[in-house]
């Protein structure tokens, strides 16, 4: 490719393609409208009052500016009059009242905050990004926005979840430094309903992962309207929450999760070494069935265990825990046995949290990482082989991730 095939991004050239298509959006979303406007004035064109159609056009709205990934887009809405005096009106689905930027350029504001950039850089970075003369982003606009993200939390956390069923729970807690060297852990159950779909169910702020903490997270859930508790738990090691599940969801199961399961078991022992225990823990959990992942498992304590006692002895803390997976369908597996869930969209909060000295307010801190993992989870995977999860909830038996038919249960009998 040569230099004269390149567009330099600050070029004539490119600023010339920008413009056009601004322009075309401009014009799309104009016809787009008007089609939307003709389509509510057939629907009463049979109505007539005193002789003349009900429903007319009536000019526009003043002109107003919405921010898109192009930049700022003029639009203009019609305006309809109703001589019945009903009250009909024309609001725009493309075009809300009161839309001020895209979707996806108001999920994309949190995240940059998240990433680090503060609210004071936000409209220079935006200016690089969408062009010159982003207006209405400044540092008190993306302070009023973090105020409506905590309204927004606000009313979140008070959603109604009676008429919903969550088969599978993840749990994890991560601190962050808020103002004055405050130290905030965020706690976090994530959920998997009925259907698959996985989604957040709470964020909520505790001074540690206590037992007393993690009780009121789900006594929360428990007002929302959830009755029913979930089939499986995964979580890390964390005793405040496997103490709090125990006394308000005892039916509940518990898996450890076997990502911090590795990790803890691996800082106990030198670098060099790391791999090969690594290994030897992938060989157990990976097993297809729940005796070669003993077998595979009494093999990793027999060769490390006179030399790496400590290791070792953190792997036996939670063994019957660690394997609770094999009594669920095996499509499942690949989900229940980490809290990746949860983990993947902490990276971020940690992130944002290292990169800034404090995250604000204790408020602010819990909207954004709210913000952030509602994002998040419109990317998230349904479960692999949901359809199961009826049988999960009727309390069918699985061994070794298969179905248990009556006919083998009245045999073992």
């Amino acid at each position: 490719m040569t230099d004269s095939n390149v567009i330099q991004l600050n070029s004539p050239v490119a600023d010339l393609l920008d413009e056009v298509l601004k322009q075309g959006a401009q014009q799309l979303l104009a016809k787009a409208v008007e089609a939307e406007v003709a389509e509510l004035l057939a629907k009463h064109q049979d109505q007539k009052t005193d002789g003349k159609q009900t429903v007319v056009r009536n000019g526009y709205l003043p002109e107003r500016q919405i921010q898109t990934g192009l930049g700022d887009v003029s639009v203009k809405v019609p305006k309809v009059r109703d001589r019945s005096g009903q009250g009909i009106k024309f609001n725009s689905a493309l075009i809300p009242p009161y839309l001020k930027r895209t979707q996806a350029l108001e999920e994309f504001i949190p995240w940059l905050y998240l990433k680090g950039i503060s609210t004071g850089d936000m409209q220079p970075t935006l200016e690089v990004l969408l062009g010159k003369g982003v207006t209405g982003l400044s540092a008190n606009t993306v302070s009023r926005l973090k105020q409506d993200w905590e309204q927004d939390y606000e009313r979140w956390r008070k959603r109604d979840l009676s008429k919903r069923r969550f088969v599978y729970i993840w749990a994890d807690g991560v601190y962050c430094n808020v103002r004055m060297d405050d130290r905030l852990c965020l706690l976090v159950i994530v959920g998997s309903d009925d259907t698959g779909r996985k989604e957040v169910l709470a964020v909520v702020d505790g001074y540690r992962e206590s037992e007393a903490s993690w009780t009121e997270v789900m006594e929360q859930l428990e007002s929302q309207g959830l009755k029913n508790p979930p089939k499986l738990a995964t979580g890390d090691g964390a005793l405040g929450f496997w103490k709090a599940l125990a006394k308000k969801w005892p039916t509940t199961r518990q898996q450890r999760c076997w990502v911090h399961k590795t990790a803890n078991v691996l800082n106990k022992v030198p670098k060099p070494v790391q791999p090969k225990i690594k290994e030897a823990l992938h060989d157990i959990w990976m097993a297809e069935t729940r005796d070669e992942a003993y077998k595979a498992y009494d093999s990793c304590i027999k060769r490390f265990e006179d030399k790496y006692p400590g290791a070792m002895k953190c792997l036996e803390k939670d063994k019957s825990s660690m394997l609770a997976f094999y009594d669920f369908p095996a499509p499942h597996w690949q989900h229940i046995r980490t809290s990746n869930p949860i983990e993947s969209v902490f990276a971020t909060v940690r992130l944002r949290t290292t990169k800034a000295k404090n995250c604000g307010s204790r408020k602010t801190t819990l909207a954004m990482a709210y913000k952030l993992m509602l994002t998040a989870q419109t990317n998230w995977r349904r479960l692999r082989g949901y359809r199961l999860l009826a049988d999960v909830i009727e309390g069918v038996e699985f061994k070794d991730g298969e179905r248990v038919e009556m006919d083998q249960l009245q045999g073992t009998a």
